[in-house]
């Protein structure tokens, strides 16, 4: 069986089981797992695959998250029976079967970034400014129009670069989510930063 989370609130138990290579967690509709609360930020934790594993990273929530009652530091490997919390809800973590419960030292750094073109890094720019200049939580990213208008091209424009980037960083599918999986992927990687 694969792995899954068992989430814990007020009361409820419901399973959310681990199907993609990205899970958020997060206070805003859209997250795989939403915790409705004042405490948990719009997007609060990302859980992602490793080859050696599942780890679990902050993302600049307001009020943290806590792996067995320690605070969480930058990624943190999650091992079968880890207490996640956020806000007031607990997530108990169940490795995927035949994946080792054994703690891994470190977690297996992002592959670097692909090359790209002086646009496309400005289209990375204005995607991810909301994710990386800090705030109480991070909103969702711009829309193609709001990318549009902050670089002065058309939005048949921004939709190419936003197609070649999907590619360039092997983001599949058709989804609503893509832009916020790119802008993850471009953070991740270190496309865009501080400054």
């Amino acid at each position: 069986m694969g792995g899954y989370f068992e989430v814990h609130l007020k009361g409820t138990v419901r399973l959310v089981p681990l199907t993609t290579d990205a899970i958020t967690i997060g206070r805003a509709p859209g997250n795989e797992v939403t915790i409705d609360s004042k405490l948990v930020s719009r997007l609060h934790a990302l859980v992602e695959r490793f080859p050696a594993g599942w780890s679990i990273r902050d993302l600049g929530s307001t009020n943290g998250t806590t792996v067995n009652g320690s605070p969480l530091r930058p990624a943190q490997i999650l091992r079968d029976g880890d207490r996640v919390e956020v806000g007031p809800a607990r997530l108990v973590f169940h490795a995927p079967a035949g994946q080792s419960g054994t703690r891994t030292v470190g977690v297996e750094p992002p592959p670097p970034p692909p090359p790209l073109t002086p646009r496309e890094q400005e289209v990375v720019a204005v995607l991810c400014r909301p994710y990386v200049m800090g705030g109480t939580a991070f909103p969702e990213p711009p829309t193609v129009r709001a990318i549009a208008a902050a670089l002065h091209i058309t939005e048949s424009a921004v939709k190419k670069h936003l197609s070649r980037l999907y590619d360039k960083f092997g983001l599949t599918g058709n989804d609503d989510r893509r832009r916020s999986r790119l802008a993850g992927e471009a953070v991740r990687r270190g496309v865009a930063g501080p400054g």
